[in-house]
Parts: structure tokens; sequence; C-alpha cells
């Protein structure tokens, strides 16, 4: 190894520790306050809270390792940038890639580090932070009855509710409502309610015991009859003192140490979850296929098929052909279809062959069997639905963990040339452009797997989305870091703005002064500008001036300033591809942020609004490629009239402006506008 490899090397690791060091903390910070509430007031000893600290710290690296490996490229190439270091290197014909070179190994390698961490670290993480929290959960819960929400105590049939606790130990308790669940588990046979209770148990006894004052206590009857139970009947009572002894003994032997729940997806290595998922989908093809079955079987296709095939020929034959030998067949059809060869074909209306009440009959039969089946089939979806997210999640999980190295590898190539350009070392903005990048990293894989999870996305481009929404990224700051240039060209951006907005530099021709000449004047600027020694875009500007003065430009015409009449069409054709491309692009802006907005409505499980939302944006965007495709005929209507077939705008960047219009519509705007200015000087006599 090189020195200068040695040196950039070591430089890096000194600070990726470090900052990884702090981040961890940070985060390990984070996770105890998280979970403070499952840890507090319940006497556990320091191994305990070690072993929470340790089974917790491997799920924090995926957020830890790339944030780290962000900020340390940014803050380490920042700094040789800063101090000049990477001009030296440049003047002995070092370039960026060179002294990348070293660098990008230990991340290569640090890659498949981070892969067999993902595949087997973070699964026994989870597997022992899963069960230990599970455990936790169940220890001392008389200390967990929180306000304000429905608190389940483990081992024992009640889930108790308060309004407000109050006095020195939470021992008094307002508004009380206490379910009790029936001997089977499965539903809410007795519920209680009080307007007042009180603690009255130490906290280290196993009996809980609560006093309720003036109340009410309901309890389910459920009868025999089934036309019984729809009416829903309970017992009530009433009561002015009520004792409860809630017997805690079985919750105070939680063995701790307990792992037997191991089936989670994010227990699970590479081979299997690969294995896992094989079985869901095996799983779900033979439901499907059972479901199949059973929709064929209700439509007795089978025993048609089978009936027919039983019967013999001449008993087949004779009952089609010949239906006055079957008396049944004779009260069906009632005479009114006349008997006919084998080898013929009854082209008439089936509901002329029966009466008008088998007809009824029949529709009736035939709609309810439709309902019947569209009723299965929408229970068949809603039982089909949990499995579908449950292996979604097997699936993101399976590809996040391939995704992780790749992130850490691309996220590298995102700082170190971003550091570079930026030319800051340090802690202050390297750390600033660092949080946000990485922000927007993770906000845009949490967004994308929420989707994905609730199957609106796909779970395999979700798990990699964040990733390859920075590889472009990575792409372009290398690209840029590797020509020595800055991290913008702000001028292909400010210059069309600056027009769009008409904003003048300093040293352009100033046309203020025409806003004092009279029309005589500006008349007299447009057909003798040579000898006044004016421009010819002075007489451009002196033409808009005039319009904007109420002179029309037929008024012009009529004045023999213009050649012809043609220069009327082209503001015509100008002002219509004007107004049709404002409607659109706000259109367009409406219905990108009504899909945004439904995106968020449909993570945060508002139905009504995100149903609301997906139409109107529907709507909007609709309506937005119909006026986008009007303005798209103004343009070529406007350039066929002109006659300068070299300026129409090239069909790629008309196809690339449909998705991207915002940016599309300001660069057409201004096009349209200077091929305007032109076409009126070329009419001007």
């Amino acid at each position: 190894m090189k020195i200068l490899d040695r040196y950039i090397l070591t430089t890096y690791l000194r600070t990726f520790l470090s900052v990884f060091t702090i981040l961890l903390l940070i985060f390990v910070l984070q996770m105890i306050w998280l979970y403070i509430k499952e840890l507090a007031g319940k006497d556990l000893d320091l191994s305990t809270i070690m072993k929470f600290i340790i089974y917790g710290l491997p799920k924090l690296i995926p957020l830890v390792l790339p944030l780290t490996i962000l900020l340390t490229s940014i803050m380490v190439f920042g700094n040789f940038a800063e101090n000049y270091e990477f001009a030296a290197m440049k003047s002995t014909g070092i370039s960026l890639q060179r002294a990348m070179a070293s660098l990008s190994v230990f991340i290569v390698a640090l890659g498949f580090v981070t892969f067999w961490f993902s595949n087997n670290v973070i699964p026994w993480g989870e597997y022992n932070f899963f069960n230990l929290r599970k455990n936790l959960a169940k220890v001392k819960p008389s200390m967990a009855i929180a306000e304000g929400q429905f608190n389940e105590i483990e081992s024992t049939p009640y889930n108790i509710k308060v309004e407000k606790k109050s006095g020195e130990k939470g021992q008094f308790l307002e508004t009380v409502v206490i379910h009790k669940k029936s001997v089977d588990g499965r539903r809410n046979a007795t519920t209680i309610t009080a307007k007042n209770g009180e603690l009255v148990s130490s906290e280290n006894s196993n009996i809980l015991k609560l006093i309720l004052f003036d109340g009410n206590f309901y309890e389910d009857v459920y009868p025999r009859k089934l036309k019984d139970r729809k009416k829903y009947p309970f017992a009530k009572s009433s009561f002015e003192t009520y004792t409860m002894n809630i017997d805690l003994s079985n919750l105070n032997t939680v063995d701790i140490d307990d792992k037997s729940y191991s089936n989670k997806y994010n227990m699970l290595n590479v081979n299997e979850l690969d294995y896992t998922i094989d079985s869901l989908t095996i799983q779900h093809d033979n439901a499907i296929e059972d479901f199949s079955m059973v929709m064929l079987q209700r439509t007795s296709i089978n025993k048609a098929i089978n009936l027919a095939r039983a019967l013999p020929p001449e008993e087949s034959e004779e009952q089609y052909t010949n239906p006055t030998n079957n008396t049944s067949n004779t009260k069906t059809l009632e005479n009114k279809a006349p008997t006919t060869p084998l080898d013929s074909v009854y082209s008439g209306e089936i509901r002329d062959l029966f009466s008008p009440k088998k007809n009824s009959v029949f529709v009736n039969s035939a709609i309810s069997a439709v309902n019947s089946i569209d009723q299965l089939i929408e229970n068949k979806k809603t039982s089909l639905e949990p499995r579908k997210k449950w292996y979604n999640r097997h699936v993101i999980s399976f590809h996040e963990k391939l995704a992780l190295p790749f992130a850490c590898i691309i996220l590298f190539f995102v700082g170190a040339p971003l550091g570079a350009l930026i030319r800051k070392g340090g802690i202050g903005l390297p750390m600033v452009i660092a949080i946000l990048l990485f922000l927007t990293y993770h906000f845009i894989g949490i967004f994308a797997m929420n989707s994905a999870k609730n199957d609106s996305f796909n779970p395999i481009l979700a798990s990699w989305f964040s990733t390859l929404i920075m590889l472009p990224l990575g792409v372009f700051l290398t690209k840029r870091a590797t020509a020595d240039k800055g991290l913008f060209d702000f001028d292909s951006i400010t210059v069309p703005l600056k027009r769009f907005f008409k904003i003048k530099d300093k040293n352009k021709d100033n046309f203020k002064f025409l806003t004092s000449f009279t029309n005589d004047k500006l008349f007299d600027a447009i057909t003798n500008y040579e000898s006044l020694g004016y421009t010819e875009a002075t007489r451009y500007e002196a033409v808009t001036l005039l319009n904007n003065r109420g002179v029309s430009t037929q008024e012009l015409v009529e004045k023999h300033m213009f050649k012809s009449n043609a220069f009327i069409t082209s503001q015509k054709l100008a002002k219509d591809y004007k107004d049709h491309s404002k409607f659109a692009v706000t259109l367009y802006i409406i219905g990108i942020a009504l899909l945004i907005l439904f995106f968020v409505f449909k993570n945060n499980k508002l139905p009504s609004l995100e149903s609301a939302s997906i139409q109107l944006s529907v709507v909007a965007l609709i309506l937005y490629i119909i006026y986008y495709i009007k303005s798209i005929l103004n343009i070529n209507t406007f350039y066929k009239h002109i006659n300068i077939p070299k300026r129409k705008p090239n069909i790629v960047f008309i196809i690339l402006g449909l998705p991207l219009y915002v940016i599309t519509f300001v660069f057409l705007r201004f096009k349209i506008k200077e091929d305007l200015k032109l076409n009126c000087l070329e009419s001007l006599k």
C-alpha cells in the first residue's frame, strides 16, 4: 500500500470510528427513551437492562452505518479540499478516482461485512429483543395502568381503562371501564363501569385489589336459540361499592430468558426467509386453487357434464328432440317450441321456451347465485389480505438484507465527491448536508416500505427504492467532481428564470426610456429606428408597449408598419398556447399534490380522504393531459404558421415534458416568446 493510500485510509478510519461511536450512542439513548415505559417501575436488575441494550443494538446498524459512511465521506473529502490537499494531489497527476481507490476497496469489503451482519447478527438481536420485551411486559402490570387507554393484564381476563389517575401513588382512579373476557377468551362477556375507583394493594403484592364506587355491571346473555341471540340480550345491575381481587401470582414468576417466540420475519436469515417465502407462496396458490374448485362446484358444470356423459345416446337424442315423451319437459316447454331434428339449431329467444313465471324464477335464482358468489369472493379477499401482507413483509425483509450493503457503497460515492465539491470539512456544513441527504434517503425508504406492506407498492422495488434514488445522484456528483466542476451549473437555471421573471442584467439594453414616449414617437421609433440610432429589439419593445396601451396590431398593420396580417395570427396562436399552458401547469400541480396526499392518507388509514384525493387527482391529471395536448397542438400550429420548423421543440423534449411539465413549462414559454419576437421583427417593414 502506498503512502497516499495509507494516509487517506487512516484518516477516513479515524473519522469513521469517531462518528460511528457518537451516532450509535445517540441512537441508543433514543431507543432507551422510546422503550422507557417498558423498563420503568419493574425493579429490573442491571444484567436485564444490559441485555435489553445489547439485543437492541443490532437493529440500529441499518440506521447508523449508512449515515456514518455518508457523514464521514463528506467530512474527510471536504477537509482534503478545504486544506488544498486535493489540489496538491492533482498537481502530481492523481485524480479523484485514484484518491478514492483505497477507500473504495474498504467500502466494498465493509459491504460484505454488512451483509453478513444483517443476515446473522440482526436476526439474532431481533429474536432476543422481541422475546425479552414480551417477557418484560408481563412483569408487575399493576404498575402500568396508563391513563386514557385500555391496559391488558397478561394471564388474566381483564382489560382496564381509567380516564385519570391521582394521588401520591396514582391509587385514585376516575371513570373506570373494565372488560372481562369470556371463558373461551374470544369475546368480552362482562363490562364494568364506575365513576371512581381506588387501588389499595401494595406494589409488591400478588393481588391487585381494586375498589370501585358508583357503577354498573353489564353481562351478556347468550340464549340457545340463534334468533334470540340477534337481539343481544344482557343483564344489568348497579352497585355503590364493588371490590375486585385480581390474582397476579402467575405474573411474578415470569422467566425473563424465555425465548419461545421465533417465527417473526425479521428474526430469519436469507435462507430461512427464502424457504418461508416459498412456503407462503405454495400456501397462497393452494388456497386459490381450493377456492377455484369451490367456485367450479357451485356452477354445477361438472354435474351437467357427468350427466350428459352418463345418458345413453338414444335417450339423450330422444330427450332433446322429442320433448313430448317426457312429461317434465312437456310442462316446461308448454308446447311453445316445435320439435326439431337433432342436427338443427334453435335460433330464437331462450326465454320464449318458458312461461313468464318460470323466467322470473330463473332470473331470481341467477341473481341470488351471483350475489352469493360475489359475497364468497369478497370474504376470500378479506381472508387472503393478511396473508398477502405477511408475505410482503417477508419479501421486504429478504431484500432489505441485500440492499443495505449496496446502500453503504452508493452513499460513499455520494458523500465523497460531495465533500470534494463543497470544499468544507469539520462538523458544521457537512453535518447539515449529510443529515438532509440521509433523511431524504430514509424517509423515501419508509414511505415505500409502508406502501408495500399495504400491498399498494411492489415489495421488491420498495426495498431498493431509496437506494435506486441515490444511485443517479452518486453518478452525477462523481462526474462533476472528476471534471472539477462546481456542485451545480447555476447559469443553466438562473438565466431562464431571469428571462421568465423579466429580470434584466445591468449591462443589457434597457428599454425603460420608451415608456415616456408618446404613441406618435413610438410609431416613429418603429419606422425610423435606424436613423434614430435604435436597435431592432427596440422596435419589438415599442410594438409590445403600444399593444399594452390599447393600440392593436391591426391598427399598426393599417398604418403600414407590418408587411401583412400574418403577425396578428402569430400573436393569436401564441396567446392560445399561453392560456392552455397556464391551465395545464395549474392542473398538473393540483393533480400531483392530490396524488401525494392520497399516499399520505392511505398510510395514515383515512379511507374517506384517501378516496376523495385519488378521485380528484385522476380528474385533474386527465384534464391536464387534455390541456397539454392542446398546448402542443398550439405549438405545432404556431411554428407551421411562422414557417421556422427548425425552431420547433424536439419530440423527445415534448414527451419528457408530460411527466415533468413544471420544468418544461418555463422553457417552452420562454421559447415561444423569443420566436414570436423574431417573427415580429421579420414582419415589420
